[in-house]
């Protein structure tokens, strides 16, 4: 039967009138109702290009000791002024910013995949594996993490650098990933199709890597926000007891020698401030993201939108 062009006008009508479902217009559709996301992601974008492109604009060999120039407030010379060194405090933020968030993303990486892969092998082999690995993570969340960072940073001060300190929180920072990866890998074993890849003679590595990995990434992507805010925390929180690496200005560090130098009792805000300012910034970044995400990772959410 031939319909008629009454009828097929409103219905094309209704057609284009249809959402945009192409990748693209899924993305723009998803940020549109997510500005906690774009937002988050803006301003960590923002801070890494302050170290990207900041020195283009700033020389950061003023970020290294010097006895040249005394103590002095922000000035049109020094937008934020110097510190006891003689270190022009704008360079040190354009140098320490990448740095610290070198710090985060580097052991925020290498604790997500130890947790990653202890909690798949856990997860879906079970037995007296699942039960060794969920013992030790078990046993290991019940001590206080920065004591044993504090512990193994002081015992290797001297040997600390920007990329040992990220492996030195690197070390703990796996246990919270390997324990919900666990989790979630005891439900995603039992669905269907993972029942279906093993009758059909797939091997263990390729159902892991093909069905169960795939499903975990929305997941995985949350867990990696939460990893680099850990990691970056207790960074910052070593370092301003004076157990980061010497020579680089990492904010955290920064933050050391003001309180070193007493810069708090003797009015020196410039020197704490932009500190503390640029990591609130980066978590408040990190936090929104992580909000953004959770449509993503949490499956009611994705449901709702």
């Amino acid at each position: 039967m031939i319909e008629s062009p009454a009828v097929a006008g409103p219905v094309a009508a209704e057609l284009e009138a249809l959402p945009d479902r192409s990748a693209l217009g899924s993305l723009l559709a998803y940020c549109r109702r997510n500005p906690h996301l774009v937002t988050g992601l803006a301003i960590i974008l923002f801070l890494l290009l302050i170290g990207l492109a900041g020195p283009l604009f700033v020389d950061v060999r003023r970020a290294q000791p010097t006895s040249e120039l005394p103590t002095m407030p922000p000035s049109v010379e020094n937008p934020l002024g110097t510190d006891d060194q003689g270190r022009d405090l704008l360079a040190v933020l354009v140098r320490g910013v990448p740095l610290t968030l070198r710090i985060g993303f580097l052991a925020g990486s290498v604790g997500l995949a130890i947790g990653v892969a202890l909690g798949l092998l856990a997860g879906y082999r079970g037995g007296w594996i699942d039960a060794l690995i969920r013992v030790c993570v078990d046993m290991l969340l019940t001590i206080p993490g920065l004591l044993v960072l504090i512990t193994i940073s002081a015992s290797i001060r001297t040997y600390i650098s920007v990329d040992v300190m990220a492996l030195v929180i690197a070390s703990l920072a796996w246990r919270h990933p390997a324990r919900v990866v666990r989790s979630q890998v005891l439900t995603l074993r039992e669905r269907a199709y993972v029942q279906v890849a093993r009758l059909s003679g797939m091997n263990t590595f390729d159902i892991i890597v093909r069905e169960i990995v795939p499903n975990l990434l929305p997941f995985l992507a949350a867990s990696f926000v939460g990893a680099v805010a850990f990691a970056i925390l207790a960074s910052v929180g070593l370092e301003a007891l004076g157990l980061g690496p010497q020579n680089d200005p990492t904010l955290g560090m920064t933050i050391y020698w003001a309180i070193h130098f007493n810069a708090l009792l003797r009015g020196l805000w410039w020197w704490w401030g932009p500190p503390i300012l640029v990591i609130a910034t980066l978590f408040i970044g990190l936090l929104l993201v992580s909000t953004g995400l959770d449509e993503i990772a949490n499956p009611r959410l994705r449901r709702q939108a």
